[in-house]
Order: structure tokens, then C-alpha cells, then sequence
């Protein structure tokens, strides 16, 4: 009989690793997870208590947010409308509903809190609208209506709208609602930069209309969310009762009043009867009251709120109520929008705002090569504001990151376009080559050379650049001058900028030329010395078509880069855009400058329009290989095969501007900007300075960035330019451009040149001046062009219209639309002066009456 074993505990048993239990275990699990790295999945699984992903560029964040909450509804831990997910945009929101369709079927259809800041906040207030003095079906006001709305406001208070421009007040007060500021809460000194103090009463007066129009901005949608939380603590604890779960993607552009607005939500609900407490942004309550009041003290710099504490009164968590399940995704070396209110402090500070939280750092990047990343997280770590990360990859090194100096941005744009045709010829895809700018008007020099190479190119994130509005209007002003019978070009113009010419004058400039068959100039001259308008509209009329005709006489004896400035500033249309506060302005000023730069290839104004028409008709298919060309701002979540960096000098790249305004902050803003370039490229990175650069209109001698040298030498190759003229020659600089004579020339073999060259030989060879003085030519060499004879359209001589023969004779018994009936009395061409019965002598258009 065998002995009975001992009553000693069992050994403690687990799978064994690889074994059948573990490959088991594995197969049972939530598909969703594999494939997952370690960091990526703790990120999914820690659900409890706050938690900040700091997910480094290509680390794949957007995985680790749709996933998060795939976990958090197959662990039952909440259901679909019990979850807060929040993005910037609605393509980020579409994307991540759609990963989520892919991983759990039909329940995303049932997440109703999942879109953008604006968009969930605009659903809470429609459904709350009467406590903030709203109805459930209040408008929501785009850009133009508020303006138009703020310039009857400045009317009514009579503040000059020419100084005190109702879009620069617009502009004043979207800051103020980003930065969670009421109107009593704007401090005065802000105030008073507007119209000698009167901003802060402007914006109260703004306000309380658009409770009378039932109508809300965008920035209100916010603004009205966090004030209706405030003063209903019953709503706001409806709130955090419902979302169980809050998810944040790009945690590092938040601007203050996003931020409060997720603080509000992200408290624990508090007993009913709890009291409201005044906590300062930037600081969460808990059991310790004294824990970081000092610290707290310097959060002015995020809003200035802690001047104004009642605007942040929320109800203080019990002691004993576990901290809120809020997760943000976030990249602190990403926050690039700092100039449109985003603040970097909010993820720098999220340690200290939630207590506890735990921080988890995605730094397996699976986008770049070694080199680029080693390069990228060197000049990153140049910044003092970061919570720190070194991204890293598993895959090879690649190709080192190159840089290469040019003699100037002309030869720049030749080096890159000779780079792109090589990776062109060995088989890469042009969907998958990028140019980043820092700034707009760089585009000019590639766009006019990719169509001299016929390369197809398409611009992200804005028109091209001659598509651009400020340009367009610039050339509709020089082609109205160029050619008097472009009716469409002053069409365009008549009223840019405003001169009291609506809608109501084209149509009757319309009405006239149609009927007398002449352009629409030439009806705007014959109206003008008419009682067809009212006289503010005439004169303004007859000034403009003055205007024109001595632009038309300087082009005969001025420089067209010349004439073209000063067209821009007789109009008024670069003070228009002075005046202008928008942020785009200044970029829209450095644009027209970069125009008058361009022209300067040409030799008169005929031969620039004519390349101007070959830009703008090339245009591909929206499927068609192109190197795509953007702005590193319009870069943020793209990636490229190969991507060309130009422009990396002082003064551009970090931009002087950013730095005057912003100091030490503004370059590391830049220098993440840089960070976020370099991220963009899977395979090359290729970076350009020129030695010279033409910027705002003046050529200057610039020097290479200082990004430049905090780039590891290890994973940098330094190369020469493949733009015709080398670097690193005689000198260290290489012989000039200007010694290159082939160099010199492609700027003039495009398509449209070599047409406007063979009209000019054309035109001389049927006996225009060739050369030489005379009286026919221009006294400025080098900008001489052919006078122009009389205008010609279809066969017919255009001539005056006081040169046409009227159809009518004196005593003409006559009816007008507008003055009624009457007897002509003097008659001057197709002008009649008229003795009406009613509205007394009035000099008309002979095609605007008809015989009675």
C-alpha cells in the first residue's frame, strides 16, 4: 500500500513560455492588440487614473487612440456614449471612426461624443442653448458675417473703419475667446489697443447682439460651453457623471480654452452640495490645498486668467473620489501653432494638472531611417521646454541627411529640380517628393521652374501661387492695363479695393457695352461723365478710369517691375492689406513683394503675362504623379519618400519675425518646426540654404541657419548643388550665376517666353523700331517696349465713345428707367443731355433710353 503524500501546498504553476497553454492564451486574446510593441500596448491597457501618451512623430498614435478604445468597450468598462474622444480636425475624426468600424463593427455608430473640440462642445450647447441666453436653433457665423456684423457696431459707436478695421477687431476678439477671456475679464491694457480703449466695450456690445440674433461665432461654441458649466455645477456634473472615459488627441495644440473646457469635464463629480471654488488654471484641487500655489502663481503667461479667477470656478472633488480617466495624445516637439493661440505649457504642465498621472513615452518611430531620427532628435533636443524623448527605430540607417549651400534661391530651385528628375529617372514616384517652406512665397521660384522643367506639382494646404487671391487681383490691375479690353480682369478690380462700385454698377457698365458692343473700360468712361449714377459712385468711377489711363502712359516710359509697385500703391490695394490684422496678412504682403520679384526675368510687362498664362493652365488630373509642395505648417501628419528642405538661413528659417515677437519661445517653436520637417521624410532628407536670398523686395547676403550646426555631423553628409554653379569653389563660394551664361538663360526658354519673343519679332518685322534709339522706343534701356496703336477687337477700330454717332436728333421725345420721360437737348457722340419732366437735365447714355 503506497504511503500518502504530505498535505504540503502545491507549487504555483504558469504557462510555460512558447508552450501550448501560452500560444493558447495568445490566440483567445483581443485580436486588436497584436502587433502592438510594449509601450504601444501599455498605452492601450492602463485604463485607471490619468494617463499622457508622449507619442513621438511616426510612433503611430492614432493606433494607440483608436485601440485604447476598442479596449476600454470590449473590457465593458463603458459603452459607446459614454466615452469623450476628442480631435482638431474632422478628417482625424473620420479616420479614427473608421479604424474603429474596421475593429468593432457597428458599435462606432453608436459614439456620438466622438469628433472635434468645436463640434461636441456646439452639440452641448444646442441641447443647453436657454441657460446662456440662446435658442436650441441658434446660427453659428462664419468670418464674413461677423465682420459685416462688427462693422455696424464700429458705425454705430462712429469709430473710423479705415483705422480701426472691423477685421482686425474680429481677429482681437477670436484671441480673446481662445484665451477663455468674457469681456469683462479682458484686461485693460488689451483693451485699449483698440480704438483708444473702446475694445473691451466693443466686444460686450458684440456679445449681447448676437444673443438678439440668436447667433453664436465659433469661438463662442467654447467660450458659451465653459460659462454654461460654471454657473450650472448641476450640468456640469451631468457631464462627468456621463463620460466614464475622456480621450484627447494632439494634447500640444490646445489653446486655454479648450483646456478649461476638458479641466471642467475631466474633475471628479462633486456632492450636490458642494461648493464652487475659485481654482486657478493650471492647478487641480485635491486633498492638499497648499500643494503648488506657488508654482500656480506664474500661469499668466498661459492666460492671463488668474487675474480674472471667477472665470475658472469649478466644483472641487471630494477628498475620497478616485482621479477621472482621462487620457491625452501628444507631442510636446510637435506644438507648431503657437501663432493661432496653442499652448505647449498645457502638456508640459500635465503631471502637475492631474496628480498621479502616469506618463507613457511612444519613442519606437516606424517611419524614418536611422539617420533621419538620430538627426531630428539632436537639433530637438536643443529645446528646454520638453518633457524629453529620443525617438529611435529598429530599421536601417539609410541614407545620411544632406546638406547644401546654393549661391541663391534661383540656383536653389534648379539644384532641387535636378534632384527630383534624377529620383524622377531611377524610379520613384513624384506622389512621394515633397518641398517644405517656411514661408508662402518661396513656392513662386519652384512653381516657375517646374513648369520650365514641365514637372507636375501640386500645393497642399493653399492655391498655388499664382492662384492666390492677393496675386490674382495684383494681375487683374496689369492686365487691365496691358490690355483695356480684358473685361474680366476689371471686373475683378472695380471695387478691390472698396470704392463704392457694387454690384448694381457692373450691371449697368454691363447693360451699356453689351448694347454699344465696346469693353467694359470703355462703358465705365462713357458712364462716368453720366447722371447714370449716384456722384460718390461716379466720381469714384471716373477717378479709377483715370487712374488707368496714366498707369497706361507711365508703361511707356517705366519699368514694368516700377509701374507695378506703383499701381499696388496709387490703388490702394497694399494699404488695404496693411490694414488688414488677419494672420494671413503679412504673408499676403510678402506675396505681392515676391510677384514684383518675379517680373523682373521678363523682359516687359506682355512677356510676364504671357508665362503667367502657361502657369495657370497647367493643370493635371487628380490622379496624376506630382511633387506635392506646401508649407512645413501644412506638413503636420504627412510623409513622404523624400523630402526637400530649402531656405535654412537666419532670417527665414528660424523666421526673424517669430523671433522678434516671441524670443527665446519663438525659436523653440521654430526649431520644433524644424523637428517636424526633418519627421516628414521616410527615406531622404535633403536640406538647402542659399547664400543669397531676395526677401519683402531686397536682396540680402544671408547665413546658414542655426539649426544647421546643431545637426549631429555623424548623420549629416554635406553636398554640392546640382543647380549649375558649384559651391565650395574658388573662394568657398563657387563661381557666380552670373558667370554661368547657359545657367543665366533657362530662366527665358520656357514655353511662354519663346512665344512672347516670337510676337515682339513679329510685330517688328511688320515695322516696329529694332534697336537703337528713337522716338518710338522707351528711354529706360532694357525695359523699352513698342508703343501700342489703336485697339483692335474682331475687325472693328474701338474708338471713344464720344467718337459713335448717336441714333438720336435734338427734340427726341426719349423714356429712361430710372429718370422717366423727356426731350433730348444737346447731344456730344452717344452722350444726350436730357430735360426730363420730372427729374430735371441729366447727361445719359444714349443706349440707356429708348424713343417714347
Amino acid at each position: 500500500m503506497r504511503k500518502p503524500l504530505p498535505h504540503a501546498p502545491a507549487p504555483a504553476a504558469s504557462p510555460v513560455p512558447g508552450g501550448i497553454a501560452a500560444r493558447a492564451r495568445a490566440a483567445a486574446g483581443p485580436q486588436y492588440l497584436a502587433g502592438l510593441n510594449p509601450e504601444q500596448r501599455e498605452a492601450v491597457e492602463t485604463l485607471d487614473g490619468p494617463v499622457l501618451v508622449l507619442a513621438g512623430a511616426g510612433t503611430g498614435k492614432t493606433r494607440v487612440l483608436t485601440t485604447r478604445i476598442a479596449h476600454i468597450l470590449s473590457q465593458g468598462r463603458a459603452r459607446p456614449h459614454e466615452i469623450l474622444s476628442v480631435t482638431f480636425t474632422n478628417k482625424a475624426a473620420r479616420e479614427m471612426k473608421l479604424r474603429l468600424g474596421q475593429m468593432l463593427g457597428q458599435a462606432v455608430e453608436g459614439m456620438p461624443w466622438l469628433g472635434t473640440f468645436h463640434s461636441i462642445a456646439g452639440r452641448i450647447l444646442r441641447i443647453h442653448a436657454e441657460l446662456v441666453q440662446l435658442k436650441s436653433n441658434f446660427t453659428v457665423l462664419d468670418v464674413d458675417d461677423q465682420v459685416r456684423l462688427l462693422k455696424q457696431l464700429l458705425q454705430a459707436e462712429n469709430i473710423d473703419d479705415k483705422r480701426w478695421p472691423a477685421r482686425m477687431l474680429a481677429g482681437l476678439i477670436d484671441t480673446w475667446k481662445n484665451r477663455g477671456l468674457t469681456p469683462s475679464q479682458v484686461p485693460a491694457g488689451e483693451a485699449a489697443s483698440f480704438a483708444n480703449g473702446k475694445g473691451g466695450k466693443l466686444y460686450a456690445s458684440y456679445q449681447e447682439r448676437l444673443k438678439i440674433l440668436n447667433a453664436a461665432d465659433f469661438g463662442d461654441l467654447l467660450l458659451e460651453n465653459i460659462r454654461l458649466f460654471r454657473e450650472n455645477p448641476d450640468v456640469l456634473r451631468q457631464y462627468q457623471n456621463r463620460f466614464k472615459f475622456i480621450l484627447v488627441d494632439e494634447y500640444q495644440d490646445t489653446n486655454v480654452a479648450q483646456y478649461l473646457w476638458l479641466r471642467l469635464l475631466s474633475q471628479a463629480p462633486s456632492p450636490k452640495s458642494a461648493p464652487l471654488s475659485t481654482v486657478i488654471p493650471g492647478r487641480i484641487e485635491d486633498a492638499d490645498p497648499e500643494s503648488g500655489n506657488e508654482e500656480d502663481s506664474s500661469r499668466e503667461s498661459v492666460s492671463a486668467l488668474s487675474a480674472h479667477p471667477g472665470m475658472t470656478d469649478v466644483p472641487s472633488p471630494a477628498p475620497t473620489s478616485p482621479p477621472k480617466n482621462i487620457c491625452c495624445v501628444g507631442d510636446d516637439d510637435q506644438s507648431i501653432y503657437g501663432w493661432r493661440g496653442a499652448e505647449v505649457d498645457n502638456i508640459l504642465r500635465f503631471e502637475h494638472d492631474f496628480p498621479g498621472a502616469k506618463v507613457i513615452r511612444l519613442e519606437r518611430n516606424y517611419r524614418s531611417t536611422g539617420h533621419i531620427l538620430a538627426a531630428a532628435s539632436h537639433l530637438i533636443a536643443h529645446n528646454e521646454g520638453r518633457l524629453g524623448k529620443t525617438l529611435r527605430t529598429e530599421d536601417e540607417d539609410g541614407e545620411k541627411v544632406t546638406v547644401t549651400g546654393s549661391w541663391d534661391s534661383e540656383e536653389e530651385a534648379r539644384g532641387i529640380g535636378e534632384e527630383i528628375e534624377d529620383l524622377q529617372r531611377a524610379g520613384e514616384n513624384l506622389n512621394e517628393i515633397a518641398i517644405l517652406v517656411r514661408a508662402s512665397f518661396q513656392m513662386r521660384e519652384f512653381e516657375d521652374r517646374f513648369v520650365t522643367l514641365g514637372l507636375p506639382y501640386r500645393v497642399i494646404g493653399g492655391p498655388r501661387f499664382y492662384e492666390r487671391a492677393e496675386i490674382r487681383d495684383a494681375l487683374a490691375y496689369l492686365r487691365t492695363i496691358n490690355s483695356p479690353a480684358d473685361d474680366l480682369a476689371f471686373e475683378r478690380i472695380i471695387n478691390v479695393p472698396k470704392r463704392g462700385l457694387g454690384d448694381a454698377t457692373v450691371q449697368l457698365l454691363h447693360d451699356h457695352a453689351r448694347k454699344r458692343r465696346i469693353p467694359l473700360f470703355e462703358a465705365a468712361r462713357a458712364v462716368a461723365e453720366t447722371d447714370e449714377l449716384k456722384p460718390k459712385a461716379r466720381g469714384s468711377l471716373r477717378d479709377l478710369v483715370k487712374q488707368f489711363d496714366r498707369w497706361r502712359a507711365q508703361s511707356e516710359v517705366t519699368a514694368h517691375t516700377e509701374l507695378a509697385e506703383i499701381v499696388l500703391d496709387e490703388s490702394g490695394y497694399t494699404e488695404m492689406w496693411q490694414k488688414d490684422r488677419s494672420a494671413d496678412a503679412a504673408g499676403r504682403l510678402d506675396n505681392l513683394k515676391e510677384l514684383i520679384r518675379s517680373m523682373e526675368e521678363f523682359e516687359n510687362l506682355q512677356g510676364f503675362l504671357e508665362h503667367i498664362s502657361l502657369v495657370m493652365d497647367r493643370d493635371g488630373e487628380a490622379g496624376d504623379e506630382a511633387v506635392s509642395l506646401m508649407t512645413l505648417h501644412s506638413a503636420k501628419g504627412l510623409e513622404f519618400d523624400n523630402v526637400f528642405l530649402p531656405g535654412w538661413e537666419e532670417g527665414l528659417f528660424p523666421s526673424q519675425r517669430t523671433l522678434d515677437e516671441q524670443g527665446r519661445a519663438g525659436l523653440e517653436e521654430e526649431r520644433r518646426l524644424a523637428h517636424v520637417g526633418l519627421t516628414r521624410a521616410r527615406r531622404r532628407a535633403k536640406i538647402y540654404f542659399a547664400t543669397n536670398r531676395r526677401i519683402h523686395g531686397t536682396w540680402s547676403t544671408t547665413i546658414p541657419s542655426r539649426f544647421l550646426d546643431e545637426l549631429p555631423a555623424h548623420n549629416v553628409e554635406i553636398t554640392e548643388s546640382k543647380g549649375g554653379s558649384g559651391w565650395g569653389g574658388a573662394g568657398g563660394y563657387g563661381p557666380s550665376r552670373f558667370d554661368n551664361v547657359e545657367a543665366f538663360g533657362s530662366s527665358y526658354s520656357t514655353p511662354g517666353w519663346q512665344r512672347a519673343q516670337a510676337n515682339r519679332a513679329r510685330n517688328q518685322n511688320r515695322g516696329g523700331s529694332r534697336g537703337g534709339f528713337d522716338e518710338e522706343q522707351s528711354p529706360f534701356g532694357g525695359f523699352g517696349r513698342n508703343k501700342r496703336g489703336p485697339m483692335v477687337i474682331e475687325g472693328e477700330l474701338v474708338a471713344k465713345s464720344t467718337g459713335t454717332v448717336s441714333e438720336f436728333a435734338l427734340d427726341d421725345r426719349v423714356f429712361h428707367q430710372k429718370f422717366g420721360y423727356g426731350h433730348v437737348v444737346k447731344i456730344d457722340g452717344n452722350k444726350l443731355t436730357i430735360a426730363f419732366e420730372k427729374a430735371g437735365e441729366k447727361k445719359v447714355v444714349d443706349s440707356f433710353v429708348e424713343r417714347a
